[in-house]
C-alpha cells in the first residue's frame, strides 16, 4: 500500500490535483444509479434503432458533431456518465443470425424463438408478450415506430404468431388486446380494399372506441380517455431524408420523436404508469438496401426520439429508458482514405435516399438524365461509366439481393458508386452476429449487468418494474 501511495504522490497527475480530472471516475457508477438506486420503475420507454450495427450509431455521432458541433444524444449519454451500459448477445434459437422477429420475441418472451416467429417457442408452445403481461399488472401500453405497426419488432412485444408475415392476423389482434397507442405505417393490414380478405378494420376499431388517425394533423384528437390507432403510409413511413425534403410529407407524417411525445403524453397521467416501445424501423431497411443518407438521417430521427424520452424520464423520476437494437445489419462504416473528411461530410448535401433516387429511373433513362438525377438530389456527379451501369439493371432487369428490395432496384451497385465519394462502405445486405449496445436510465438500470443475453433484457423489465412473472 505504501509503494502504491508513494506511486501516486510521485506522478504529475496527481500534482495538478482537482485542476484536470480524477482518472478514476471513468469507472466510477453512472449517476443514475445513484439516484435511482431504491426506487422501481413505474413506467418504461425501450427504444430500438432496429438492425444498427455499431458502424451506424458511430457515424451518426460523428456526423452530428462535425455538422452540428456536438454529439448525438445517446452518446452524450455515455460521456455524461448517466446510463449503466452492456454489450447483448442477439442470436435466435435457430441461428447465432437473428431476424427482428426472434430478436424482438426474446425481450417480449423471455425465450429464444427461431427466426420468423413471435414468441411461439421451438416446440409450438406460445409465451405471453411482455406487454400483455404488463397490461394485466394495470399499466397502459404501446408501440411506435416508423415500419408498418403489425411488423416484427411491435409485434414481438404484444403477440404470440407463428409467422411474422401473419400481418393482417397481428393487426386484428390489436384490436382485440386492445393497446393503447399504436402509431406507424401498415395501412394496407387495415384498410379494406388493401387487405386480402377485403375486412375493413379500421372501422372495427373505430366501432370500438379507438381514436383513429391518418394524418400528423389530427394529433390533436388524442386523448388519455381513448386508446389511439396512428396509420400514416401505406407501408413503411418515408425515409428521413426524403421527408424532410418534401414540404407536404412534413405536413401529413410525423417524425418518430413527435410520435414518441404524443405516445408518452396519452398514458404519462396514468396512475398504474404505462409501457411504450419506439422503433426506428426503417433503420433496418436503410441498411438492407446499403442506403447511406437513409441510414444516417432515420438514425438521427431515432436520437431526436431518444431526447424526447431521456427529457421525460429526467423530469418524471419513475421511468425506466431502454436505448438498443436488436441486431446487427450490414456493418457500414466510414473507410481510412486522404479524402474521408470531405467524403463523409458530403452527405449533408444528399435530399434523398437511394431507395427515392433509383424509384425515379426507368428503363428509358438515358446517361445524361441520369447523371443530372444524382447531381439534384444528392450532389454527386457521376461519370459517364457509372452512370451506363446503373442503367444496365433497368435495361436487363437484373436481380440485387436485399430483403425489402422487391423491384429489383441496383442498391449494392449504387452503394460500391458511393463508396468513392462518400468513404463509406458495407460488408453485406443482410443481418449480422454482432454483439450490440444496450444502454438503461433510470430506476431499474443498476440492474444491468455489463454483458447479457437478449432474453435477460426481459427479465429485466419485469424487475426494474417489480413486476413477478407468474402470468
Amino acid at each position: 500500500m505504501t509503494n502504491r501511495r508513494q506511486f501516486f504522490k510521485n506522478t504529475s497527475l496527481l500534482g495538478l490535483g482537482g485542476l484536470l480530472f480524477n482518472p478514476l471516475e471513468v469507472f466510477s457508477a453512472p449517476t443514475s444509479e445513484n439516484i435511482f438506486k431504491n426506487k422501481k420503475a413505474k413506467n418504461i420507454i425501450l427504444l430500438v434503432s432496429d438492425g444498427m450495427s455499431s458502424g451506424t450509431l458511430s457515424m451518426a455521432n460523428i456526423f452530428k458533431e462535425r455538422m452540428l458541433g456536438k454529439s448525438s444524444h445517446w452518446i452524450q449519454l455515455y460521456q455524461d456518465n448517466l446510463v449503466s451500459r452492456a454489450l447483448m448477445d442477439t442470436a435466435s434459437a435457430s441461428s447465432i443470425i437473428t431476424d427482428s422477429a426472434a430478436a424482438g420475441s426474446s425481450w417480449g418472451s423471455g425465450f429464444r424463438v427461431n427466426n420468423g416467429s413471435l414468441n411461439v417457442g421451438v416446440n409450438g408452445e406460445e409465451y405471453l408478450p411482455i406487454w400483455q403481461k404488463f397490461k394485466k399488472k394495470g399499466k397502459k401500453a404501446g408501440c411506435v415506430t416508423t415500419v408498418p405497426i403489425t411488423h416484427a419488432t411491435p409485434a414481438s412485444f404484444c403477440v404470440s404468431e407463428k409467422s411474422r408475415n401473419s400481418q393482417e392476423k397481428i393487426a386484428e389482434q390489436y384490436l382485440q388486446l386492445r393497446f393503447d397507442v399504436m402509431m406507424g405505417g401498415g395501412y394496407k393490414y387495415f384498410g379494406a380494399e388493401l387487405r386480402e380478405d377485403k375486412k375493413d378494420i379500421l372501422s372495427d376499431f373505430k366501432k370500438n372506441g379507438f381514436t383513429v388517425i391518418r394524418e400528423k394533423s389530427e394529433f390533436s384528437q388524442i386523448s388519455s380517455e381513448k386508446p389511439v390507432l396512428g396509420i400514416f403510409a401505406e407501408d413503411g413511413l418515408p425515409y428521413t431524408v426524403d421527408h424532410q425534403s418534401n414540404p407536404e410529407l412534413k405536413n401529413k407524417v410525423p417524425t418518430l420523436a413527435e410520435m414518441t411525445q404524443q405516445a408518452i403524453d396519452a398514458m404519462k397521467d396514468h396512475t398504474q404508469g404505462f409501457v411504450l416501445q419506439v422503433e426506428a424501423g426503417k433503420v433496418d431497411w436503410a441498411a438492407h438496401g446499403n442506403d447511406i443518407s437513409a441510414l444516417l438521417f432515420d438514425q438521427l430521427a431515432f436520437d431526436d426520439a431518444v431526447k424526447v424520452a431521456i427529457d421525460f424520464a429526467q423530469k418524471d423520476q419513475e421511468t425506466l429508458v431502454i436505448i438498443t437494437t436488436d441486431h446487427g445489419n450490414a456493418n457500414p462504416g466510414v473507410i481510412y482514405g486522404k479524402e474521408a473528411n470531405k467524403n463523409f461530410d458530403s452527405l449533408q448535401y444528399f435530399k434523398h435516399s437511394n431507395d427515392f433516387v433509383l424509384q425515379s429511373l426507368t428503363e428509358k433513362t438515358s446517361v445524361a438524365e441520369c447523371q443530372d438525377v444524382f447531381k439534384t438530389t444528392q450532389q454527386i456527379q457521376l461519370n459517364t461509366d457509372d452512370a451506363q451501369q446503373l442503367l444496365t439493371y433497368y435495361q436487363k432487369a437484373e436481380s440485387e439481393n436485399g430483403v425489402y428490395n422487391y423491384k429489383k432496384l441496383p442498391f449494392k451497385a449504387l452503394a460500391d458508386i458511393q463508396k468513392k465519394q462518400t468513404s463509406v462502405g458495407w460488408i453485406s445486405m443482410d443481418h449480422s452476429a454482432d454483439h450490440v449496445e444496450v444502454a438503461a436510465y433510470g430506476p431499474g438500470s443498476q440492474f444491468l449487468k455489463p454483458f447479457i443475453r437478449n432474453t435477460d433484457l426481459h427479465y429485466f423489465m419485469l424487475q426494474a418494474a417489480e413486476v413477478e412473472n407468474k402470468f
